[in-house]
């Protein structure tokens, strides 16, 4: 019987164009070894071992569980699903092709299944159970339940709901509603306040977010930066690792592109880390080029940083809050 998978389309779903233009779906982890003689999981874990020196044992149980899955679970005639975020589209197919090690189809995810590409469902048609489903965090995992749903879909039908369903929807549809357009705004009022600030002051708020998060940060002075706004560091001397140069560009409705972010990670010394911080975004070409650094660089566009700057504020310092002040909103958890 054909299982069906959820496979993302990379952070923000910025991979979806590639899996569809070159009818696939692709993952990027241990990018440079051809894994279609691998035998089983413990040569697959030896080899995730080798390749990611001093990750924890979590982090490699759950390398090893996508990676495995890709390799060993989805087979021919399985149906996969995954999304656009900018269109809030469910794309579906059916695997028509056994694992390819194809580094020349999409750049940096040089692991393929072949797809047919048939349909596709609107996020908004599908019921909350499914949704939540859909929305866990992992990159490729099974969806038997909310296949069925879509599957109904595609054939025109409505996903049926219990008595029970039906009551506990009409109870907290409203509620849930309302909730959800409190914490949408919010989001957008956080970013609004990020979007008003100087670009020193933006600065100083990525200083202050990277102290939070355990490091010690420093601006740099006034004049030319060669490539760094921001130095972190566990010592705040840059002595111990990870040493981590931060540009940021605080430019509203500009976009970087890939020039950008390649002279940035050529500023880049041995050894370093790279955070390439962007309120304006980066286009897809930028993240090919932060994808395949030989130093580790992350982007950070606008969401990204509000994130952060949430998740971390109640570590920040007075002088950082200041930026940016916020209040705790309680809520019913029910």
């Amino acid at each position: 019987m054909a299982t069906a998978w959820m496979v993302r389309a990379g952070e923000g779903s910025y991979l979806v164009h590639d899996f569809l233009e070159h009818k696939c779906v692709a993952i990027g982890w241990l990018s440079s070894q051809d894994l279609s003689k691998v035998k089983d999981r413990n040569e697959l874990k030896e080899l995730l071992q080798a390749a990611y020196v001093g990750d924890t044992a979590a982090r490699t149980r759950t390398q090893l569980s996508q990676v495995a899955t890709f390799l060993f679970d989805m087979e021919i005639g399985d149906n996969v699903v995954t999304y656009d975020s900018e269109t809030r589209l469910y794309h579906t197919g059916e695997i028509v092709g056994a694992y390819k090690y194809q580094p020349a189809l999409v750049e940096g995810y040089p692991h393929v299944h072949p797809v047919k590409w048939s349909g596709g469902t609107s996020r908004d048609s599908l019921s909350a159970p499914t949704r939540n489903t859909l929305g866990a965090i992992q990159t490729i995992f099974a969806i038997p339940d909310a296949w069925n749903e879509i599957a109904t879909l595609l054939k025109g039908g409505k996903p049926p709901l219990t008595e029970e369903e039906e009551e506990e929807l009409e109870e907290d549809d409203e509620l849930d509603e309302i909730r959800r357009d409190a914490a949408s705004r919010s989001r957008e009022f956080i970013k609004d306040a990020v979007q008003k600030l100087s670009w020193e002051d933006a600065q100083r708020l990525v200083a202050g977010i990277l102290r939070a998060m355990g490091y010690k940060s420093r601006v740099s002075p006034p004049g030319s930066d060669r490539g760094k706004d921001v130095i972190a560091s566990p010592d705040g001397l840059g002595l111990e690792q990870p040493r981590i140069r931060v540009e940021v560009k605080h430019r509203a409705g500009q976009t970087m592109g890939a020039p950008d972010v390649r002279s940035f990670i050529g500023a880049l010394r041995q050894n370093d880390r790279g955070l390439y911080v962007s309120t304006g975004g980066f286009t897809r070409e930028a993240h090919y080029e932060a994808e395949r650094a030989t130093n580790p660089v992350t982007l950070v566009d606008m969401d990204m940083l509000s994130e952060m700057l949430v998740e971390n504020y109640e570590q920040l310092d007075t002088e950082s809050r200041a930026l940016v002040p916020l209040v705790k909103v309680y809520w019913p958890a029910g």
